[in-house]
């Protein structure tokens, strides 16, 4: 089943042995009786990707999971987390860029812009998750571009709320001078933006 999942996803040979480990392991230790095998072997392979630090989203699992929930997927990998202490990379929001944006039929000169504006905003202490920050990005910087992205689009690609974005655009519009690359956008268009 770990191989059916991985291949529906498009995942690596090298993620699918990893998440067939972790799985032994979870079976050995019965680390999680009472959940359901599909979430248990989702949760597994989603383990498998963050350990290689690839972003895939627990919403990308339920479509192959035999129409589990997110919630039930979650609490599988946090029971195999603290009972094998295995240690997951956090995701940065750089890491969905190229895919987001590919979704969202951009050009590559905005594709660049968003990538370059998400580099600098890990160095800003923005309190919201990796997607909902890329997200707003990808808002503001349309925006600013002939490509224009409606929130609706943008909130349907990424699975993040439209208020959500929201709230992250309103975190980082103080910022926006300072992330926006100044090749792609000069400081009057960026003023130009609603802080709204």
């Amino acid at each position: 089943m770990i191989a059916d999942m991985a291949d529906r996803l498009g995942l690596q040979q090298i993620i699918q042995h990893r998440a067939s480990e972790i799985y032994k392991d979870v079976e050995e230790q019965k680390t999680c009786r009472g959940r359901k095998p599909d979430a248990v072997l989702a949760a597994c392979l989603f383990i498998a990707c963050r350990e290689s630090k690839l972003s895939r989203t627990l919403k990308e699992f339920t479509t192959v999971s035999n129409g589990l929930k997110e919630k039930e997927i979650n609490k599988a990998v946090d029971q195999i987390r603290k009972q094998l202490k295995v240690q997951m990379g956090d995701v940065q929001a750089g890491e969905f860029v190229r895919r987001f944006c590919s979704y969202l039929g951009m050009n590559t000169k905005t594709v660049k812009a968003v990538h370059e504006a998400v580099v600098t905003t890990e160095e800003l202490d923005v309190r919201r998750s990796p997607k909902s920050v890329l997200e707003a990005i990808i808002y503001m910087i349309t925006q600013l571009s002939v490509d224009k992205k409606s929130l609706k689009d943008i909130s349907l690609v990424a699975e993040v709320a439209e208020g959500t974005i929201k709230k992250s655009y309103k975190d980082l519009f103080p910022y926006a001078s300072k992330i926006i690359p100044n090749w792609f956008a000069n400081e009057d268009d960026i003023n130009k933006l609603s802080d709204s």
